[in-house]
């Protein structure tokens, strides 16, 4: 019997129209997943894993402890030292997850006395992180760089010798599908001494030549005390990395307890990705980028042509928001489009604060024009 207060909060959930519930994978037009480049279904890639395990002589299925015990298997150094190249980094230190790598690092690295200024949107593992560390947190408005200045200003006055600040955003925001102007991001961080770190979970895979992210396509990956970079999105698998100096690998490999205690990955889910930034590199992966830009540029244009601009949120990205005022009214419309064959997901209230409920988008490279063409103009209908 769960106990009643517990009970009670589910209940409210129900009431308010935001419970969640566990449902099996759909089979109907893809708009909702985060496999960007359509690299999880991608056969080339599987076969290439398989391949690479026998000719790597990696036939285990699991690691068998935690990369400190008995888990550090051969191919994690081999995927690091990929991952260090690819990325412009000193050192990469690989996570079980994006959630992992989060709260890994930002329970980790703040210490008492530091300052934390995060955006206001970012991701709620990296919130988690933050509250289970000791240092000072603060929200600054989205995107809103006068606010950040602010905020520093006003609180940096309390620092004492040795203590740091950091500021934190994303290059992609997964609720809106928007980016800060990381440039600025990083002058005004410059500007105040503090370090700056910056998750590109929805950015890695298809920002860049060859898919390396905003903060390269910028240029700014010496100006980045760490990166959070994810493979369960464009990359199409699982696991995560923090991109940084040797010293932050090794400090993170001694007192960050989520990559401590676990199990590490399985050398499979380490191939994968591996085979994956590979796949970035090829003229396929080049074309499967072409595919999915071309998209995002013929959805926004649709967006326009049928007179929904005002409704959705303004991004670029492979997110897509349509604002849609309450839980009730925006699961409604997710079912009438799902109904119809469109796996569109409702993003409802708390997860985005009330009545800023959407629908959100997910684009990918192997959506079609007619796919998207008629899912626009259903929405119109509805809505």
């Amino acid at each position: 019997m769960l106990p009643q207060k517990l009970q009670k909060k589910l209940e409210d959930r129900q009431q308010n129209m935001s419970l969640r519930i566990l449902a099996r994978t759909s089979q109907k037009v893809d708009f909702s997943s985060n496999d960007y480049l359509g690299l999880s279904k991608n056969t080339s890639i599987f076969n290439r894993v398989h391949q690479y395990l026998i000719d790597t002589n990696s036939k285990e299925n699991g690691a068998t402890g935690s990369r400190l015990l008995s888990g550090n298997h051969k191919l994690y150094e081999t995927l690091e030292n990929k991952l260090s190249a690819f990325h412009q980094s000193k050192a990469a230190v690989v996570y079980n997850s994006g959630y992992d790598a989060n709260i890994g690092f930002f329970s980790t690295v703040p210490q008492r006395g530091d300052l934390v200024f995060y955006d206001e949107y970012i991701h709620a593992s990296i919130r988690d992180g933050i509250s289970m560390g000791k240092a000072k947190a603060y929200k600054f408005k989205h995107n809103d760089l006068k606010d950040l200045e602010e905020l520093i200003h006003r609180h940096s006055l309390a620092i004492g010798l040795g203590q740091v600040m950091y500021v934190v955003t994303e290059s992609v925001f997964s609720m809106d599908g928007d980016s800060p102007d990381l440039k600025a991001v990083s002058q005004l961080s410059k500007k105040h001494r503090a370090l700056l770190v910056v998750d590109e979970a929805h950015a890695v895979g298809i920002y860049g030549k060859k898919g390396e992210g905003i903060v390269q396509e910028l240029g700014l990956e010496k100006d980045i005390f760490a990166r959070i970079i994810t493979f369960g999105k464009a990359i199409g698998c699982h696991g995560a990395a923090v991109l940084g100096s040797l010293e932050l690998k090794m400090y993170l490999v001694n007192f960050s307890r989520s990559f401590i205690y676990t199990t590490a990955l399985s050398p499979h889910s380490v191939a994968t990705i591996l085979q994956s930034y590979y796949f970035l590199e090829s003229k396929e992966g080049e074309k499967q980028r072409k595919f999915l830009n071309n998209n995002i540029n013929f959805f926004k244009k649709e967006i326009n042509e049928h007179r929904l601009i005002d409704s959705f949120i303004s991004s670029d990205s492979t997110i897509q928001c349509c604002l849609v005022s309450g839980n009730e009214k925006v699961k409604k419309i997710a079912g009438q489009l799902q109904e119809n064959g469109f796996d569109v997901r409702p993003i409802l209230s708390p997860t985005v604060p009330e009545s800023q409920e959407r629908l959100r988008f997910c684009l990918h490279s192997y959506n079609t024009p007619k796919e998207m063409s008629e899912v626009i103009k259903l929405l119109r209908k509805l809505i």
